[in-house]
């Protein structure tokens, strides 16, 4: 009797409960966003260091070192000279040692130099070796020749043969495009990683650019490092950063970048805080949306009492039709959750290069809605009591 009680409600009340259900999906969708985009971005970039265990560069910030010569975001610190990285590549503690140089961008999109051991050596992700899609291939150190990340090629449209001309700077200027032309001769397979974003040439390409500082033929932005124990990280950290010189080592990278979410994680709480809020009120408005209902349904509920129904009935129908609101709005939310968590990881992705997976299973999932529904099972609780109180002889007797 009480189920066909929930769904005769739910059915002569149609326009209420579509409604109220739809504040509760969005509040649902809100809150499953906000905390799954937030828990998967602290574990992913935590873990993306595109193959490498350490940063060597100019004396300043390791966080903006790694954002720089990992992420390719944020500018350089500073220039190194390539006696530094002579010294380090020749560390008995360290297994493999990337060279980068920065200063150019295509509309934008960031040119870096490089070597080709960067895409013939390093496993960018563990047990994953560099691939190039189709007929592509690495580039040749002293070639007019670049290797495009998968992201960047697919938005600018390249594919291998496509040529262009560089601009000086990290910023987009049309006014600063350099005379020298490249050729595409290989675009790479998805890595997941900020390496998609990036547009890669040789070395040299970078350092003897027309129009950049002579110095720039000696100079490096940074060395990307893969040493060959955790010790030697350790050991190199007190070797360099300790003693105060004018190198920044940048170690471990995932905790670098675990702590800058722990610098911003007053932005998540804030946002979280939202999100509940959002979910209060939304579950109040089940609370309003069946108390003021009540006194037009007084007479019915009167008529059922005095047809044999018990007030336990009458109290868990209003309690089960506000759960069958909270049940059916979240339910909607996960499509909403689908909607807003996809366009924010295409936002993340095309920013950063870190591709996260928000349809991936988290425990938010099933405890989330349990909260929803559960909010709202409190907030049809002051109408049940209503219903459950409804004097029967009085709400039907006749009105004279």
């Amino acid at each position: 009797m009480i189920f066909n009680l929930i769904y005769r409600s739910l059915r002569q009340h149609a326009l209420s409960t579509l409604v109220t259900a739809g504040s509760i999906a969005l509040a649902a969708g809100l809150l499953l966003t906000v905390w799954v985009v937030k828990t998967q971005s602290q574990v992913v970039f935590a873990a993306t260091n595109s193959g490498f265990d350490a940063v060597l560069g100019a004396r300043g910030s390791k966080l903006q070192l790694v954002l720089n010569a990992i992420f390719h975001l944020e500018a350089s610190p500073g220039n190194i000279e390539s006696k530094d990285f002579e010294m380090i590549r020749r560390h008995p503690a360290v297994k493999a040692a990337i060279p980068i140089a920065l200063g150019d961008n295509f509309q934008g999109w960031r040119i870096v130099g490089t070597v080709e051991q960067l895409f013939a050596d390093i496993e960018p992700v563990t047990g994953r070796h560099y691939a190039f899609a189709s007929d592509g291939r690495n580039f040749k150190l002293g070639a007019m020749e670049a290797v495009v990340g998968a992201y960047a090629a697919k938005q600018l449209g390249w594919k291998v043969g496509t040529t262009f001309k560089p601009y000086h700077g990290l910023a987009f200027d049309p006014k600063a495009q350099h005379d020298e032309v490249y050729s595409v001769v290989g675009v790479l397979e998805p890595t997941g990683t900020p390496v998609d974003r990036v547009i890669w040439i040789p070395l040299e390409g970078v350092q003897t650019m027309k129009g950049h500082n002579p110095l720039a033929a000696t100079e490096l932005s940074a060395v990307l490092l893969q040493l060959r124990a955790p010790t030697a990280g350790l050991m190199l950290n007190n070797q360099l950063n300790a003693s105060g010189g004018r190198l920044t080592f940048a170690y471990p990278i995932g905790a670098i970048v675990a702590d800058l979410f722990n610098k911003i994680s007053w932005v998540d709480k804030v946002l979280t805080l939202v999100a509940w809020l959002v979910v209060a009120v939304a579950s109040a408005s089940v609370l309003v949306s069946i108390y003021n209902s009540m006194s037009a349904r007084a007479r019915d509920i009167a008529i059922l009492r005095a047809l044999g129904a018990r007030r336990r009935t009458i109290f868990g129908a209003v309690v089960g039709e506000a759960a069958a609101i909270g049940l059916l709005g979240s339910v909607a939310g996960f499509a909403v959750f689908a909607a807003l968590a996809i366009g924010v990881a295409g936002i993340i992705q095309a920013q950063t290069g870190v591709v996260l997976e928000p349809l991936k299973w988290n425990p938010v999932f099933w405890w989330g809605p349990a909260v929803f529904v559960g909010l709202c099972v409190l907030g049809g609780m002051v109408p049940a009591l209503k219903a459950y109180r409804v004097p029967v002889a009085e709400t039907i007797a006749p009105v004279s």
